[in-house]
């Protein structure tokens, strides 16, 4: 008895083979699937390897397509308008995307473990810093499979929404001042489980914005929604805005940069934090 022949079949946009995720992005044309079904015939070899065989992709574009078969997505250089910083996706196995994974170990371990799933990201200074860790920890928790919400609350120079490409809309601001709600997030379809809350309408009240009661029945709702968010907030020696989202976050991660910012900087923040409430998780110097 004749066993049946396996015939391979065309991939479609909408399935999560090889094939039909390098359909979907647009590495390969129906087309040219053709010609890869082919060889994968007449060799009896995988479709990526045919489809590499010919030409049409790279041993990067395999990684990447199996990157976002195990759900652990990320860029390819000139892929998207993201911010060129934003290492996470676009270098996740760099040295220090390892180390912001290190990082995320330790949150896991010593604040979202515990039941917490909220995070204020707070730089001594302006420069320290923390805008880009936060989106880049934002990503790899993502990568992780948690659902992550990352919120710009720094409603004094905002800028999360230019580094994942987003215009500018409705965000925390509008929220707190009833002119909008929770449809303002926005998912960063790039990545399995992220999401963005821009600060929105730059308000000339922010500290008195965050500190009003509508902040902690957000964050709630918030929470309710999504296993982690994380906030970036503005420089703490502008204001003490940073103090009003740690009180509601409940938890810290300080944020200096090395041969720049002072420890005892540093200890006077920290000092602050407890005294608003607030749990200092944990402190990062970046190296820049």
């Amino acid at each position: 008895m004749n066993s049946p022949m396996s015939i391979p079949t065309m991939p479609s946009s909408a399935d999560s083979s090889i094939g039909g995720i390098l359909l979907a992005s647009g590495k390969i044309t129906p087309e040219s699937a053709e010609r890869v079904l082919r060889m994968q015939k007449e060799l009896g070899i995988r479709f990526g390897e045919a489809a590499q065989r010919l030409g049409l992709i790279t041993e990067a574009d395999i990684q990447q397509v199996l990157a976002r078969q195990f759900d652990y997505p990320y860029l390819q250089a000139g892929e998207n308008k993201f911010s060129e910083e934003l290492l996470a996706a676009y270098q996740p196995f760099s040295p220090q995307v390892e180390q912001l994974r290190a990082v995320r170990s330790q949150l896991m371990l010593r604040w979202f473990a515990r039941g917490r799933k909220s995070l204020a990201v707070v730089q001594v200074n302006e420069s320290d810093g923390a805008s880009m860790f936060a989106a880049n920890l934002a990503v790899v928790f993502s990568q992780l499979g948690e659902n992550t919400l990352l919120v710009d609350a720094n409603l004094r120079k905002p800028g999360l929404h230019a580094v994942f490409d987003q215009r500018p809309g409705p965000g925390l601001s509008d929220i707190l001042a009833g002119r909008a709600d929770v449809s303002a997030v926005t998912r960063i379809p790039s990545f399995v489980s992220l999401s963005l809350l821009s600060a929105g309408t730059l308000p000339p009240n922010p500290q008195e914005l965050l500190g009003r009661a509508a902040f902690a029945a957000l964050n709630a709702q918030l929470e309710t929604n999504h296993d982690v968010t994380l906030y970036d907030v503005a420089p703490f020696a502008l204001g003490a805005d940073a103090l009003a989202v740690a009180a509601r976050a409940g938890g810290v991660l300080l944020i200096g940069r090395k041969d720049h910012t002072l420890l005892a900087d540093i200890n006077t923040v920290a000092e602050e934090i407890r005294h608003s409430g607030a749990e200092v998780v944990g402190a990062v110097m970046i190296d820049k």
